[in-house]
């Protein structure tokens, strides 16, 4: 793969063209970086770029803050805030092969994250679907679709159980069999389950949890792309928003996480307050393999707790976090 410098950012080869042929990713090297040429490079970028990946052997300087803000990820051991991700050799290419495989949606997330991260909630949850919605009706998701053939959908029994001991609402995510994941009927059920507290000042805190040995596996597979159309998806998708359903009671809120939290299961629960995980948990975003962002939320609550760039690279390199990486990130808030 070809990695450009620093003077070759500042030259416009980060610049999204629109040229058919322009590849969805540029990397660069940091090495060499001082904090003139960073300074060069950042104000010659806006939000109309390609996905930029920095790469560093070495600890970067909060001098190189102004790019790094810029950049969609850097990978190095150490820099300022969380502009970087320490992670082994590979990740480049990991990087690399998603940009390769999916890079409609790479460039969908380059644009999403940056305006997620500056946007109140609500605009953000918006343009969120309004890009999945867009993405659904794209090749990458149709060439995805056809090579996962859909199962029947799941019994609809109880999706969500709800209990009330004094004033703390408990709700527990029911489809063990499924790792709990999330299709409409586990989501129809839990808005509605969230609106009984929204309603009611008596419910001091609402425990959100999972049955089985999963929090929640995320999206239901069966059902993506279902929806008679884009425009139809992005209604649903807004109207029936269980990261909104969150956020709107979000202080009495407390998630209680464990095994997989993929996709919708560590979009939702991020919206929280208060997200506590048992040992063992972990938590990956796998939407990018499918020609997808996101779409439970996770551009914007994730990306509120920590930062665009390493919701960045969880979405373009798809790994897996563990619970130790999301306490210190700020995914995680506590042990459960």
């Amino acid at each position: 793969m070809d990695v450009l410098s620093v003077e070759d950012l500042a030259d416009g080869a980060g610049r999204l063209t629109g040229a058919p042929e322009q590849a969805a990713l540029v990397i660069v090297d940091l090495a060499t970086a001082t904090p003139r040429s960073a300074a060069r490079a950042a104000a010659t970028l806006t939000d109309r770029c390609v996905a930029i990946v920095g790469i560093a052997d070495r600890p970067l300087p909060a001098s190189l803050t102004p790019l790094l803000d810029k950049l969609t990820c850097t990978l190095a051991p150490g820099g300022p805030g969380r502009s970087w991700v320490a992670a082994d050799d590979a990740a480049i290419d990991r990087i690399a092969a998603t940009a390769s495989q999916a890079p409609g949606a790479t460039l969908v997330l380059t644009q999403l994250l940056p305006l997620a991260a500056r946007a109140t909630v609500y605009d953000g949850l918006q343009a969120e679907s309004l890009a999945y919605s867009m993405l659904l009706a794209g090749p990458e998701f149709a060439a995805w679709r056809a090579g996962t053939p859909a199962g029947p959908p799941p019994e609809d029994d109880d999706p969500v159980l709800i209990d009330r001991t004094g004033d703390v609402l408990t709700l527990t995510l029911n489809r063990p069999e499924r790792h709990n994941a999330f299709g409409r009927g586990v989501r129809d059920a839990l808005i509605d389950a969230l609106e009984i507290a929204r309603l009611d000042d008596s419910v001091h805190e609402v425990v959100l949890r999972g049955a089985g040995r999963s929090f929640c596996s995320g999206g239901d597979l069966d059902e993506f792309g279902t929806a008679a159309d884009p425009v139809a998806a992005h209604a649903v998708r807004l109207g029936r928003s269980a990261g909104w359903a969150v956020h709107r009671i979000r202080e009495r809120v407390r998630a209680r996480l464990h095994g997989a939290c993929i996709g919708a299961g560590i979009e939702v629960p991020a919206f929280a307050a208060r997200v506590d995980a048992a040992d063992g948990t972990w938590f990956r975003l796998p939407e990018l393999s499918m020609g997808l962002v996101p779409g439970a939320g996770g551009t914007v609550s994730m990306t509120h707790r920590i930062g665009p760039h390493r919701t960045a690279f969880m979405a373009l390199t798809g790994d897996r976090i563990d619970l130790e990486t999301a306490l210190e990130w700020g995914l995680v808030d506590g042990r459960a």
